[in-house]
C-alpha cells in the first residue's frame, strides 16, 4: 500500500527518520551523479596497485550504473553498526570479526530483517528501488562518504563514530533526492602508519592503497595454491579474512562492545576449530559454513581446509621448540587421506614443515 506524503514532509526526511527507527546508525541520500567520478578513482587505484585487474574488475559494474539502471536518480545510503556482538574468543584472530557477524547472510539477525523492512518502506513511498545486499549496488564507501556519514581512513576502511565495525547498505531510487549529513570526523594524522606497519603481507603499502593480490583477506578466499604462495607464512593463523590493519587503528580502540549475542554464533563457534575444519567431511563443512561465509562456495569448500592447515603450520612454526604442542598432528595426518587431492598435498607439506617443531 502506497503511503501518501504530507505536503510539508520531504520524502528524504521520512526516509532518514524511518532508517533510524529501524536501528540504522545513520542515513543519507545523494544524487546518482555524485558517483560519476568512480571510474577515475578506480583507474587511479589500479595505477597504484598494478596487477590487480581481475580483482578490481569485479567493481566494473559500478561504472555502468547509468547503463544498468537508467531510471536511477539517487541513492539512499544506510550505516549498519555491528560492533556490539559477543565473539567466540578462540575465533578472534582466526576469522575476521565482520564475517563472524555478517548481517548480510544471517536471516535471523535484526539487521537483516530491518533491511527488507526498510526497502518495503521505500516502496510504500512509491519509489522504485534496486539493491545488492551481498556486494553493494554502488561503490558503497564512496557513497557513504559523499553522503556525509563518515570518513574513509588510510587503511581504506570506512569509519563512523563506531569505528570501522560498520556495514554500508545502498538503495537506488527513481526520485531526485538529496539529504546529506554533516558528521565531522578528523582525518588520520599524516604521520600515522600503524595500519601499514600492521599489515602482515605489506599489501597495504601506503595510505589509501591496497594490493588485493597480497592481502590476507582475499588470499583466504581465493588462493588455493598455498604451498607455492609467497604469502603463506605471513598469513599467520588467519583462516578467513583478516583484522590486522583495523585492530591496529587508534580510531577503533575500545569501540567493539561485546554485549549482545549474534544469532547462531555461539553454536557455530563451538563447532569449528582449525582441527575440526580439517577433520569434517565436505558435506558437513558446507552445511556449517557455505551459507554464512559468502566468499567460499560449496564447490570450493575445500579452501577452508587448506586455510586451516596453513594456520596450523604457522602456529606450530611460531611456537618455541620446548613449548611445542602437537595437538594439530592428528588432524594433519588425518587430512593425508582427504578425498581432495589439494588437501592431501597440503597436509603432506604442512606435516613436513612442522615435523622439526617438536624437536
Amino acid at each position: 500500500m502506497e503511503r501518501k506524503i504530507d505536503n510539508y514532509e520531504r520524502p528524504e526526511e521520512l526516509i532518514v527518520r524511518k532508517a533510524l527507527e529501524l536501528g540504522y546508525e545513520s542515513c543519507g541520500i545523494i544524487g546518482i551523479d555524485e558517483l560519476d567520478d568512480f571510474t577515475d578513482r578506480m583507474d587511479e587505484r589500479l595505477k597504484k596497485a598494478p596487477g590487480n585487474d581481475d580483482f578490481y574488475g569485479e567493481f566494473s559494474r559500478f561504472k555502468r550504473l547509468r547503463e544498468d539502471y537508467p531510471w536511477a536518480k539517487s541513492i539512499v545510503v544506510c550505516i549498519v553498526k555491528y560492533g556490539y556482538y559477543r565473539l567466540p574468543a578462540h575465533l578472534v584472530g582466526s576469522i575476521a570479526k565482520h564475517y563472524l557477524t555478517d548481517v548480510r547472510s544471517n536471516e535471523n539477525c535484526k539487521e537483516y530483517i530491518a533491511s527488507f523492512d526498510f526497502e518495503e518502506f521505500l516502496h510504500s513511498l512509491g519509489l522504485k528501488t534496486a539493491t545488492n545486499r551481498r556486494l553493494g549496488i554502488a561503490p558503497m564507501r564512496m557513497s557513504a562518504q559523499k553522503a556525509g556519514l563518515g570518513i574513509i581512513r588510510r587503511n581504506n576502511f570506512f569509519y563512523t563514530d563506531s569505528g570501522s565495525s560498520v556495514h554500508i547498505e545502498g538503495f537506488l531510487t527513481d526520485r531526485e533526492m538529496e539529504l546529506k549529513q554533516s558528521f565531522k570526523h578528523e582525518p588520520c594524522p599524516d604521520n600515522c602508519d600503524l595500519c601499514i606497519s600492521a599489515c602482515p603481507t605489506k599489501s597495504l603499502s601506503e595510505p589509501y592503497t591496497m594490493s588485493p593480490a597480497s592481502c590476507v583477506s582475499p588470499l583466504t578466499t581465493r588462493e588455493s595454491d598455498l604451498i607455492n604462495s609467497p604469502y603463506s607464512a605471513q598469513m599467520g593463523q588467519w583462516i578467513y579474512g583478516c583484522d590486522m590493519c583495523q585492530d591496529a587503528c587508534p580510531y577503533n580502540a575500545g569501540k567493539w562492545r561485546q554485549n549482545e549475542d549474534f544469532p547462531g554464533l555461539e553454536e557455530l563457534g563451538n563447532a569449528i576449530t582449525p582441527e575440526s575444519i580439517v577433520s569434517m567431511d565436505d558435506e558437513r563443512l558446507a552445511e556449517l559454513l557455505a551459507s554464512k561465509f559468502l566468499y567460499i562456495s560449496k564447490e570450493r569448500i575445500y579452501q577452508w581446509k587448506l586455510n586451516a592447515l596453513n594456520a596450523m603450520r604457522n602456529a606450530a612454526r611460531n611456537t618455541p621448540r620446548n613449548d611445542y604442542d602437537d595437538k594439530y598432528e592428528g588432524a594433519i595426518r588425518a587430512a593425508l587421506d582427504d578425498p581432495n587431492e589439494q588437501v592431501r598435498n597440503m597436509a603432506a607439506w604442512v606435516l613436513e614443515q612442522v615435523s622439526h617443531a617438536g624437536g
